[in-house]
């Protein structure tokens, strides 16, 4: 698979699927490309050139260890940017899982030109006092698997999550804003998928992020987190339609 070396200093691993416009993909928390989005990514390939790139410090993707400083959102969305200059593409579809959902809605609100359509799903733009407890219910970090901390290359995992806690409560504690005030900037189509039951990203917090974006959907699924893995089948109708309807 091949690697990008992009100008904000990191070195991006990359799957690039099918053919047709380009759809940048984003993965969640811990997670990568395929990983995370594999099926998404294979489903999408038929009709999509389809890019899905592992985040810096995940899987093959450098500089490691993987951080979190306050800031790791806006530096993974300027990542993602300079991704798309270093592999030529000037104008694309953008998704993004959990924290890459956050990614996914923070990009199009810095540089809004270069975005064709973007979907969300597992965030929110917002963390308001409510979800504290919840971020911090992620300690301690049994619920990471060995599986997870061998694709990573971790070898001292609670570091690596306690800074994640903190950087979100810090989030938290500050007023909530992710990408919330970039928002109004978003220009494209953007679609926002919930599941009902996903306790980090409540429906009221996408709908404050939705009524924002001048064309803007949320899209509310019955299940957790993981919209894709959880319904599949409804996941693939909403986002086909999107795609196809814009």
């Amino acid at each position: 698979m091949p690697f990008a070396d992009i100008s904000t200093g990191a070195r991006l691993h990359y799957e690039d699927l099918g053919s047709g416009e380009p759809i940048v993909m984003i993965h969640g928390l811990l997670g990568t490309a395929r990983s995370d989005l594999g099926q998404v990514m294979d489903w999408l390939s038929a009709d999509y050139r389809v890019i899905g790139l592992t985040l810096r410090g995940y899987g093959e993707s450098t500089p490691k260890p993987r951080d979190f400083p306050p800031n790791f959102y806006r530096r993974d969305a300027e990542d993602v940017l300079a991704f798309m200059d270093a592999l030529g593409l000037q104008k694309v579809h953008l998704m993004g899982y959990s924290d890459g959902g956050e990614v996914a809605l923070m990009a199009p609100g810095i540089q809004p030109e270069r975005f064709l359509t973007a979907a969300s799903w597992g965030a929110v733009g917002y963390f308001g006092p409510e979800v504290r407890p919840v971020v911090q219910g992620y300690w301690p970090p049994t619920w990471i698997t060995e599986e997870e901390k061998s694709r990573h290359g971790i070898t001292h995992i609670e570091p690596m999550i306690l800074q994640w806690i903190q950087s979100m409560k810090m989030t938290i504690d500050s007023g909530g804003d992710v990408s919330l005030s970039l928002a109004h900037n978003i220009v494209c189509p953007l679609l926002l998928m919930l599941g009902d039951e996903d306790r980090l990203n409540p429906e009221a917090y996408g709908r404050k992020f939705i009524e924002k974006v001048p064309q803007g959907r949320l899209v509310m699924f019955n299940c957790g987190h993981a919209v894709h893995e959880l319904q599949w089948e409804a996941f693939q109708k909403v986002v086909g339609d999107f795609l196809k309807n814009r």
